[in-house]
């Protein structure tokens, strides 16, 4: 926590430090740590993001020095500003004369005073750390001292932020912002650099983002107390046969009793859901976490092996779905102890259960709804879900996410603005993909989105008038999923869709041209992985420009995955020595954060095999620009190495595309796969749905300028590529087809 208050802590005059400081503390409850990095005396350079106006204020509360700040001329066109600027002695510099304040700057370390520089130049307007600049840099050489690198969390979407595309208009806050100010080591000033110091902000704001609050609590009580606050809003419309309206009452009320049922029912910790997205698996999911047990969303489109694989990990007994989903997957391994959730809720007393439960929605405030249920207010490390990845290239491995990476997930969505709870999200991603579990269940259920559920990605038609009926305004899938709404789609039938987020696979330029031509909508990549929880990255809409004097800011670049989520950080290294690249080399992409996982379920060698040194090892190819932007060029077990040169198979497979004129295709119709050579160590097949001599392929590709090693050898016609119900290329049966054709 911070010190207690001492006078003299700031460059104000003592009546309006006092006042200043009250003030701060009554609307923040800023803790820190790494203050002791800072030296008792002698000139310092402090660093840090920028994501508010009051951003100077909580840097001296949690600095023992006076601090003088570096501010924008342009604010002193405001009288308060000014104000301000004149009697806290800051520094102003202009664009007019850049060069002036820096001299200034110079002087005071030299002098021996602590200086506060924001390197991004400006406040962020989109929530993530912008480009940084180098002015610091000659502050920090010309005068010799060291960078004390700082990172503020928790004050985006307060008051002064620009959350919410406005620094001033938005609701109160009833209780004081926690704010974590983190301050790291110091930097010597002939090494530190922008690339370098961009690396360290982003190090410090994860261990800033991981002190929240929130990140320690229960997600199923968090859940309860966001629907019992407002249980007559519209929280659910399921569209899975007939359309129906779910309120927030309903939907707390009914989860509530069953969680009762459950408790008292099943002894075991896990529980399976086979249900397709819509009501009944959004109760599924939170009566059995506020039962005290863990969901385990089940695979249905997966094997009848890695059904059973997975079950047998994860300890399933019990397995709640529905009649008519039994009768579509018959081919499911379903354990003798399968529940119709219709059936059990009947059991319970149906609307007689349900309605004492509703009415103390409609009267008890929500803590003490959900004390009632029993839901402890601790959930942090503990598991709260469990999915099952790399059916797409090997045996399922559990990815066992906790409280605090939901939450942290959910967080840090939140943040980036683009999904306010006035979104009307269609949610039809299955609740087994890591995407529609976090997103469109948990995070609209915390976030108090309104959910437009259709059962199935690949339902088209029903997905489009889903948009049309319900005015749905944000819409999440692969490109696998959103290329058939380019064709089958009207204009005006997605006239309300106001975002288009893709990730899972890379998104193909011609899906975002033509997309983008047609329904004047840019889609959107992101970008995660199931032990990412899912998102880290994602772009953004550019923000708006509010006055005259505001710099453009860039939110989003073609072919990017987009810029970190808050919260994360990462590094990119050599796939083979293990060393960190220089900024826009490709390297293996690691990851840290709060919403990265801790492990794999019951396999300690497959969770040593993912980490090294507290980093997650993607398995993915990437690079990171100078703006942060992060673009991902592969996986590493899609490249062979022939003949010791690595060869990508995605850049061939779009190459094929190119030159065949193939792109306008809904599904994958090639696929380009490494096998087992003796020779070479190993050789290229092409599995394609297409019809396609080697003379041909050998022809197009040497003529497009690709060099004859990686030109496939072999090429193998097939009815369809194997894809899993991710929409992801299914590389398990994709090799063991490549397999047989190597015999």
């Amino acid at each position: 926590m911070l010190p207690p208050f001492t006078p003299r802590r700031s460059y104000l005059p003592v009546f309006w430090e006092v006042i200043a400081t009250a003030l701060a503390r009554t609307l923040y409850r800023v803790r820190t740590r790494g203050s002791e990095h800072i030296p008792a005396q002698g000139g310092v350079l402090i660093i840090a993001n920028h994501l508010s106006y009051v951003d100077p204020v909580l840097l001296q509360l949690a600095c023992p020095r006076p601090i003088r700040f570096i501010g924008h001329n342009s604010l002193r066109a405001n009288a308060f500003f000014d104000f301000v600027f004149r009697l806290s002695g800051a520094l102003a510099i202009s664009a007019d004369k850049p060069t002036e304040a820096i001299r200034l700057a110079i002087k005071a370390v030299a002098a021996g005073e602590v200086v506060v520089v924001f390197p991004e130049g400006q406040i962020s307007r989109i929530g993530q750390l912008m480009t940084i600049r180098r002015g610091f840099e000659v502050i920090a050489r010309k005068a010799g001292v060291p960078v004390i690198p700082a990172a503020i969390d928790g004050i985006w979407g307060s008051v002064f932020s620009f959350a919410g595309n406005s620094y001033l208009w938005k609701s109160p806050r009833l209780m004081p912002t926690h704010v974590f100010v983190q301050f790291g080591a110091p930097l010597p000033p002939d090494q530190v650099n922008s690339a370098y110091a961009r690396k360290v902000l982003l190090d410090l704001g994860a261990e800033a983002f991981d002190e929240r609050p929130v990140l320690r609590r229960h997600l199923g009580r968090e859940c309860v107390r966001a629907l019992v606050r407002h249980p007559g809003r519209l929280a659910i419309v399921d569209r899975t046969a007939e359309r129906r309206e779910v309120r927030a009452g309903q939907l707390v009320a009914a989860a509530a009793a069953l969680s009762r049922h459950l408790r008292r029912t099943i002894p075991e910790k896990r529980v399976g859901i086979v249900l397709p997205a819509g009501m009944g698996a959004f109760i599924a999911n939170l009566a059995v976490l506020c039962a005290g047990k863990i969901p385990v969303n089940l695979n249905f489109t997966a094997g009848r092996t890695a059904l059973e694989a997975s079950m047998k990990l994860a300890g399933v007994v019990t397995v709640l779905s529905a009649d008519a989903v039994r009768q579509k997957v018959p081919n499911f391994p379903w354990p003798e102890r399968t529940l119709d959730l219709r059936a059990v809720l009947a059991e319970m007393g149906g609307k007689k259960a349900i309605l004492p439960w509703l009415l103390a929605a409609w009267v008890l405030p929500n803590q003490w709804y959900a004390s009632l249920l029993g839901l402890p207010k601790v959930g942090d490390r503990a598991e709260a879900g469990l999915l099952f990845t790399s059916g797409s290239s090997g045996e399922p491995k559990g990815v066992a996410l906790s409280h605090r990476n939901i939450l942290a997930n959910c967080a840090q969505i939140s943040s980036l603005s683009i999904l306010p709870d006035t979104a009307s999200m269609l949610g039809c991603l299955p609740l087994f993909h890591s995407m529609g579990f976090t997103v469109t269940l948990w995070y609209v259920l915390i976030r108090g989105c309104r959910v437009v559920t259709v059962p199935s990605p690949l339902d088209t038609r029903r997905i489009i008038e889903a948009i049309r009926d319900e005015k749905a305004t944000v819409l999440l899938g692969a490109p696998t999923f959103i290329r058939p709404i380019l064709r089958k789609a009207q204009p005006s039938e997605l006239r309300s869709l106001e975002l288009v987020v893709t990730g899972a696979e890379k998104l193909p330029d011609d899906l975002y041209k033509d997309f983008l031509e047609r329904f004047n909508i840019e889609i959107l990549q992101g970008y995660g992985l199931t032990e990412t929880t899912p998102a880290s990255n994602i772009n953004q809409p550019h923000p708006p420009i509010t006055t005259a004097t505001a710099e453009p800011q860039v939110g989003k670049r073609t072919g990017s995955t987009g810029r970190l989520l808050p919260g994360m950080t990462v590094r990119i290294v050599h796939p083979e020595s293990g060393e960190e690249v220089p900024t826009g080399d490709q390297g293996i992409v690691w990851f840290k954060g709060a919403n990265v996982f801790s492990g794999y379920l019951d396999d300690p060698h497959k969770t040593q095999a993912a980490f090294r040194n507290g980093w997650f090892i993607t398995g993915d190819l990437g690079r990171l620009d100078d703006e942060g932007f992060l673009f991902i060029e592969g996986r590493v077990s899609r490249f062979s190495k022939i003949g010791a040169e690595m060869v990508p198979h995605g850049t061939i497979e779009q190459k094929i595309a190119e030159v065949f004129g193939w792109e306008e295709h809904e599904s994958y119709s090639v696929v380009v796969m490494g096998v087992p050579d003796i020779v070479k160590g190993e050789a290229l097949v092409l599995l394609t749905t297409r019809d396609i001599t080697s003379d041909q392929l050998r022809e197009k590709l040497l003529a497009a300028g690709l060099p004859a090693l990686w030109v496939p050898k072999r090429i193998y016609r097939v009815e369809a590529i194997p894809v899993l119900g991710t929409g992801k290329l299914d590389l398990k049966g994709c090799r063991d087809l490549a397999a047989q054709v190597a015999g």
